[in-house]
C-alpha cells in the first residue's frame, strides 16, 4: 500500500518532467512511453536484467532457453548501456524482443501482458519490483535467478520484511548464489521451501582454451629465457608506479603490461623510461626475439592467452578507484589473482575468492611481494581449489533450465 501511495504522489512530477524534457525527461519517456505493438500473441518468457553486468552473466541462460524451449524471450533492461549490450548480443535472433524496463509502471506492465502469453518471469539477481511481481504472479510463474542480497541491501530489506513477505508469496522459486544469500532471502520474507542454492551464473563462462603448442609459441615470442611472467591485465593509469616498484624487487621475471586502453601506451612508455627498464611493444616484437625487461601489449584480445602462460596475475582497475575488471579470467586459467582494494565492480566474487584463499588483496609494494611469495609456494594446491570452485558453480544455467522445465 505504501509503495502505491508513493507512486501516486510521484506521478504528477513524472508527467511534468516528461513534458519539460531534458535528461531526466528523456530517461522517463524512453521507459514509460514505449510502443509494445511489435510483441506477438505467442508464448513468452520474460527475462528482466538491470544493467550490463546482469545481461552479460545471463547470456548463457538466455541462449539455453532459446535452444531448449519454444517460447519467445522478452528481454527488458533498466539502463541505456544495458539495452545497448542486449541489442548487440541478440539483435540477430528473431525470437528475442528487447525493451526498456517500464519502471514498474502498472499500466505498461498490463499493456505488455495483454499482448503476449506469458509463461514465466525471470528476475536476475534479486530485482524486486512489486507491481511487476504481483501482476505477473496472478497468472504466471515468477522466479529469481542468481539471487544475491548485498550487505547494504540486506539492511534496507530487513526494515521492509513485513511488506516483502507479501510480495515474495508471488515468487515461486528463489535460486540463490550462496548459503549466505539463501539465509538472507529467507530472513527478509521468502518461504524456506521455495529457496534453493544453484550457484553463480558468472561461472558459466567458456573462455578459449590453449594447447601446449600455442602456449610455447607465445612464451617463445616473449623470449622468457627461463624467467617467470608477471602479467598486469587491464592495467590503469595510477597503477604503473606500484607495478614497476614491485617489479624492481623481483629477479628473473618478465613484466607484461596489458593496458585497459592501448591508446595510453605512449604514456606508459614514458613511465618505464623514467625507471630505466628496457621494453618492447607487442606489435614490435620481431623474429630476433631480443631479451627485454618489459613487454607492453598494444593489441586487443590476447590477455586471456597471456594469462594462460603467466606465473603472476594482477587484475587492474583495483589499485585506483575504477572498481576492478574480471577476476574470473586468470582463475579460469588456474592463476590466483592479485588485486587492489577498489573492488566495487567485482565485490561478490572478490569476497568469495579471498575467503577461499584463492586471491590476494594488496595496497602497496610490500603486500605485492608477500602475495607473490605465497603464490610461488601455494600454486599447486591453489589449482585444485580453483577447479573445485568452478565445478561447484558450473552448469548453473543448465540447472535453472532443468528447474524451469519442472515448474512450467
Amino acid at each position: 500500500m505504501f509503495y502505491q501511495i508513493i507512486r501516486r504522489i510521484l506521478q504528477p512530477f513524472i508527467l511534468i518532467l516528461m513534458m519539460i524534457g531534458g535528461r531526466k525527461g528523456e530517461f522517463l519517456k524512453k521507459r514509460l512511453k514505449q510502443d509494445f505493438s511489435s510483441l506477438k500473441k505467442e508464448e513468452y518468457i520474460w527475462v528482466h536484467c538491470s544493467s550490463v553486468g546482469e545481461i552479460n552473466l545471463s547470456e548463457t541462460l538466455i541462449k539455453k532457453l532459446l535452444e531448449n524451449r519454444n517460447e519467445r524471450i522478452l528481454l527488458t533492461m533498466f539502463t541505456d548501456t544495458g539495452i545497448g549490450v542486449a541489442r548487440d548480443k541478440f539483435r540477430k535472433n528473431e525470437r528475442v524482443d528487447i525493451f526498456y524496463f517500464p519502471l514498474d509502471d502498472r499500466k505498461n506492465i498490463l499493456d505488455i501482458l495483454k499482448r503476449i502469453k506469458l509463461n514465466l518471469l525471470i528476475l536476475v539477481e534479486t530485482e524486486i519490483w512489486p507491481n511487476l511481481i504481483t501482476e505477473i504472479g496472478k497468472k504466471s510463474k515468477v522466479i529469481i535467478v542468481n539471487g544475491r542480497i548485498s550487505d547494504r541491501s540486506f539492511k534496507r530489506y530487513q526494515k521492509l520484511s513485513s511488506y516483502l513477505k507479501k510480495i515474495f508469496l508471488c515468487v515461486d522459486r528463489f535460486y540463490m548464489q550462496s548459503n549466505e544469500d539463501s539465509r538472507r532471502i529467507i530472513e527478509i520474507g521468502a518461504e524456506k521451501n521455495r529457496v534453493e542454492i544453484l550457484g553463480n551464473l558468472k561461472f558459466d563462462i567458456s573462455f578459449q582454451k590453449y594447447n601446449d603448442k600455442e602456449k610455447r609459441e607465445l612464451q617463445s615470442l616473449f623470449n622468457i629465457d627461463g624467467r617467470k611472467i608477471f602479467t598486469a591485465g587491464s592495467s590503469r593509469s595510477g597503477e604503473y608506479e606500484v607495478l614497476l616498484d614491485t617489479f624492481k624487487e623481483l629477479k628473473d621475471t618478465l613484466l607484461v603490461l596489458v593496458p585497459r586502453h592501448i591508446e595510453r601506451t605512449p604514456k606508459i612508455e614514458e613511465i618505464i623510461k623514467e625507471y630505466g627498464f628496457s621494453y618492447k611493444k607487442y606489435s614490435e616484437i620481431d623474429s630476433k626475439k631480443e631479451k627485454t625487461d618489459i613487454v607492453i601489449v598494444d593489441k586487443i584480445g590476447i590477455l586471456r592467452k597471456i594469462y594462460s602462460i603467466t606465473d603472476i596475475a594482477f587484475v587492474g582497475g583495483t589499485l585506483v578507484n575504477i572498481g576492478g575488471h574480471s577476476l574470473l579470467e586468470p582463475l579460469f586459467y588456474g592463476k590466483t589473482p592479485i588485486f587492489g582494494p577498489y573492488l566495487q565492480n567485482v565485490k561478490e566474487i572478490s569476497r568469495e575468492i579471498l575467503e577461499l584463499g584463492l586471491g590476494y588483496k594488496v595496497t602497496n609494494v610490500k603486500d605485492f611481494l608477500e602475495a607473490i611469495k605465497e603464490i610461488d609456494v601455494k600454486q599447486e594446491s591453489s589449482i585444485e581449489k580453483i577447479k573445485e570452485l568452478f565445478e561447484k558453480n558450473s552448469r548453473t544455467a543448465d540447472k535453472i533450465v532443468e528447474r524451469i522445465k519442472k515448474l512450467i
